[in-house]
């Protein structure tokens, strides 16, 4: 049996952004963690079932319209549903989240809530989500804490396995640039008083923990 798949989603789509550094902040504390059962041996296959890998996943890079499918996700075959959405976004984008065996969202907060593109990515698509475990991690100036409580009830409506460890960063200090975009997206890095104030307020722990939250639910299966 292969090892279990997990996506880290970057789920902002704007321009500048901090979701892709924020993600990758949670990519490096779960990576580094010898407790979770994740392959370091890149040179040799895996065939471990208790292992997992970690891969982010930027919804940018997925360009999906504002929602435009005209079949409903939940009346699809469940256990095929990709051929038979009516447009060619849906299905490439179903294909993509059917890799993953569970998922991390890692979302900043928009007025209390989660940015449309999350919200747009989600209801694309329904027995892709069904069942799988599913971690949030939420950033903002007081940690995002409103964004996560949204998105775990809709997780929930999509009959998502919701952790219960939601780590909240706040960011008080990381500004993003100002100017005219390059072509290609300019790279933020986080103040080093914004990253000591997490690992002072033991946030990384709590994302270790969320870590090992999603691989109790993935040896469930």
């Amino acid at each position: 049996m292969p090892p279990k798949h997990v996506a880290i989603v970057t789920c902002s789509t704007r321009r500048p952004r901090l979701n892709p550094t924020i993600t990758q902040h949670v990519y490096d504390v779960l990576a580094a963690d010898p407790t979770i059962p994740t392959n370091h041996n890149a040179t040799a296959p895996d065939t471990d079932p208790r292992h997992i890998t970690l891969e982010i996943l930027d919804l940018a890079e997925q360009q999906l319209p504002l929602y435009d499918e005209s079949v409903i996700p939940a009346s699809l075959p469940a256990t095929d549903p990709t051929p038979h959405y009516s447009k060619a976004h849906t299905r490439a984008w179903s294909a993509v989240v059917r890799q993953y065996d569970a998922f991390i969202f890692v979302t900043p907060q928009y007025n209390w809530s989660v940015p449309a593109s999350l919200k747009n990515a989600l209801d694309y698509l329904y027995f892709e989500w069904k069942g799988k475990p599913a971690g949030i991690v939420s950033y903002g100036s007081r940690g995002g804490g409103k964004a996560a409580e949204h998105l775990r009830g809709v997780l929930t409506g999509l009959r998502m396995k919701v952790v219960g460890t939601a780590p909240g960063l706040p960011v008080k200090f990381t500004g993003l640039p100002v100017g005219a975009l390059s072509e290609e997206e300019e790279k933020v890095d986080l103040d080093e008083r914004d990253v000591a104030g997490w690992t002072e307020a033991g946030i990384d722990g709590m994302m270790r923990n969320l870590g090992m939250e999603l691989v109790c639910e993935l040896d469930k299966e």
